[in-house]
């Protein structure tokens, strides 16, 4: 065995990235590990400093059919263990890599490896492939099954009746797929956004400083041996380098990230909130053999919904580290050096949230007998709860506009009475026939009703006051459906 390749049990492992999710996350775990684990971080800037060596013969006219698939091959027979047992000497790790990689290529190839680079030029450009290679294999295919999901549920309860909620009271009454479509325009906006800043991502092979003196000494145009190195890695340089790439490229596709894990906690909060045993509208999928409580056998919590919102808690805050990276003295520092590192967790730790999400939201199931009930205001009528209370809005409105002046008043003081009365808004209101009357005029005047008789009768059906809550649920979510399909 050589050393630092050792087996090692993986309950031994330190990060719950890499026991507890790589077992109950496997397929998801396994799809990171090519970008994101540490084998993937030495591959990729074996990967780049293969590419340089590929510009250089460029350069030269020396690309020789086959050459290609030599130095490919050279970089393939490379372990991490080889690295790090080189590092132990070097105390550097691009220098151990470069070393153990002349090892590697073919002896005429040799003075090639990471001719005029500076470290940065290898591990900017090679966080940078890996990176965009992660958000475009990995990450937004799980995202956008996340929005289908999303998009599925809300087309599909678009005209639930739901009380809406502020400030945690009932206000007026909407669709369960409306209050889904909050989450569908706002996770969609930025997957979209996601995918473009990651297509930004830059590299660059502009020296110890950014100001390309090392290769204006091996070419005449060191511009275009850039542009060439980083052609190989399907990548674009960084419009000004100082030794390390502009760091707002990476910055914003990070900040991004978290702006995305935030809707999703939102959403995960919504939902873990509308399970709660006095709402009882949403509830989570449940196994035959799962277990709520090890103590309580009749609870079925919403935990995956918290599992979520705790992933947020503990990803969120680096976003501070993000932003402090991008400070760095003059040239270079190295104080990014082991924050850096955690980008890598980062990204693995969002992944791992936006799965889970998909499971509740793929599994979510509605209980439409009590979204309907808590509309209506089910239970004794008192103080905080008006039965029917959610047409106090249209009622004011509807009164305002048949021309009484002081009409928010009016039945504000009509809502007092039916809480005081222990009575619905309706039978408060039908205590008020001169207003109901007026009331009803105006409704048949706007279409509402066929006659103003039928007005009560619209007050004892709350459902029926959701303004455009069934056209907005179903055009977002055939409007994000649309634009979560590949393109051509």
């Amino acid at each position: 065995m050589e050393p630092y390749e050792e087996s090692r049990a993986i309950f031994q492992n330190l990060s719950p990235i890499d026991h507890r999710y790589s077992i109950s996350e496997a397929p998801l775990y396994r799809a990171l590990v090519p970008w994101l684990s540490e084998e993937a971080a030495i591959t990729a800037n074996v990967k780049a400093e293969i590419a340089l060596v590929l510009a250089h013969l460029k350069v030269r006219g020396k690309l020789d059919p086959g050459v290609r698939e030599t130095l490919e091959k050279a970089g393939r027979d490379l372990s991490p263990a080889e690295v790090y047992a080189e590092e132990e000497k070097t105390r550097h790790n691009i220098r151990a890599l470069v070393n153990v990689l002349k090892r590697k290529v073919p002896p005429e190839f040799s003075a090639l490896v990471h001719l005029g680079a500076t470290s940065a030029d290898i591990l900017d450009t090679g966080l940078a492939w890996r990176v965009r290679g992660v958000v475009h294999t990995v990450l937004l295919p799980e995202l956008r099954r996340l929005e289908i999901a999303l998009c599925d549920f809300t087309g599909r309860e678009a005209e639930t009746p739901q009380v809406g909620r502020t400030h945690g009271q009932h206000a007026v009454p909407i669709t369960v797929g409306f209050a889904m479509a909050e989450y569908v325009s706002r996770l969609g906006k930025s997957i979209l956004e996601l995918e473009r800043l990651a297509g930004q991502l830059r590299g660059k092979l502009a020296g110890a400083v950014g100001a390309y003196n090392a290769t204006s000494m091996i070419v005449k145009d060191p511009e275009e041996l850039e542009r060439l190195y980083l052609e190989e890695l399907d990548l674009k340089p960084s419009e000004h380098s100082t030794q390390l790439v502009e760091p707002e490229y990476l910055l914003r596709l990070l900040l991004e990230m978290n702006t995305a894990f935030g809707i999703i906690a939102n959403l995960a909060d919504d939902l873990r909130n509308l399970q709660r045993s006095e709402i009882g509208e949403l509830r989570e999928g449940f196994s035959a053999d799962q277990v709520g409580s090890s103590t309580m056998p009749q609870k079925r919590n919403p935990w995956n919904s918290e599992h979520v919102k705790s992933l947020w808690k503990a990803f969120m805050p680096r976003a501070v580290s993000f932003f402090m990276d991008q400070i760095s003295e003059h040239q270079r520092d190295l104080s990014n050096s082991a924050s850096q590192r955690f980008v890598a967790d980062y990204i693995a730790g969002f992944s791992l949230a936006v799965n889970r999400m998909t499971g509740v939201v793929e599994e979510l199931g509605t209980d439409r007998e009590r979204l309907l009930a808590n509309l209506l205001g089910s239970g004794p009528a008192g103080r905080g709860n008006i039965p029917g209370g959610v047409l106090a809005e249209p009622a004011y409105i509807l009164l305002a506009e048949s021309g009484v002046p002081n009409a928010h008043e009016i039945i504000r003081r009509i809502t007092i009475a039916a809480e005081n009365g222990r009575v619905s808004f309706a039978a408060a209101l039908e205590k008020e026939a001169e207003l109901l009357r007026r009331i009803g005029e105006k409704m048949t005047e706007l279409g509402l009703i066929p006659e103003p008789s039928a007005a009560l009768s619209w007050f004892r059906q709350p459902e029926q006051y959701r303004g455009l809550a069934v056209k907005k649920a179903k055009e977002l979510a055939a409007k994000y459906r649309r634009l979560m399909e590949p393109g051509p």
